[in-house]
């Protein structure tokens, strides 16, 4: 009897601790963590910024020889218009993927799925970090 009480906590314990990450995974996308903010900044500044700034003003160091411009991606109402899908795609296939400027290259090759996600968590970020909504 002891031996079946035993082995059935822990059937539950077990499915207690697998359901556990999908409730953390389901509140994480709603709200990331500073960590994947964090990951998502450090490839934002390595690939993006030299061109679309620090700040994602599009004021980068290598903005001024570009025709066009690089985008604001802090811009209240290209955020709001824009879904975060066409975001990564536009960063996973690059400008002319997706219809817009061939200057952009395409990062898909250079990135894999968890960065390019994590620079759209950290590009959602730009809009509060430069008080550009107020």
């Amino acid at each position: 009897m002891k031996r079946l009480l035993v082995s059935a906590l822990s059937i539950v314990l077990a499915a207690a601790c697998h359901r556990a990450p999908r409730a953390t995974r389901a509140a994480m996308s709603n709200r990331p963590s500073l960590y994947e903010r964090q990951i998502g900044k450090q490839v934002f500044q390595t690939y993006c910024a030299g061109c679309h700034g620090d700040t994602g003003q599009g004021d980068g160091f290598n903005a001024f020889n570009l025709d066009p411009h690089p985008r604001d991606l802090s811009d209240p109402a290209f955020q709001k218009k824009t879904s975060d899908a066409d975001l990564a795609d536009a960063i996973r296939r690059g400008g002319a993927g997706v219809g817009l400027s061939s200057l952009m290259p395409p990062w898909g090759h250079t990135l894999d799925a968890r960065q390019i996600d994590a620079v759209v968590l950290y590009i959602r970020t730009l809009k509060q970090d430069t008080g550009a909504a107020k």
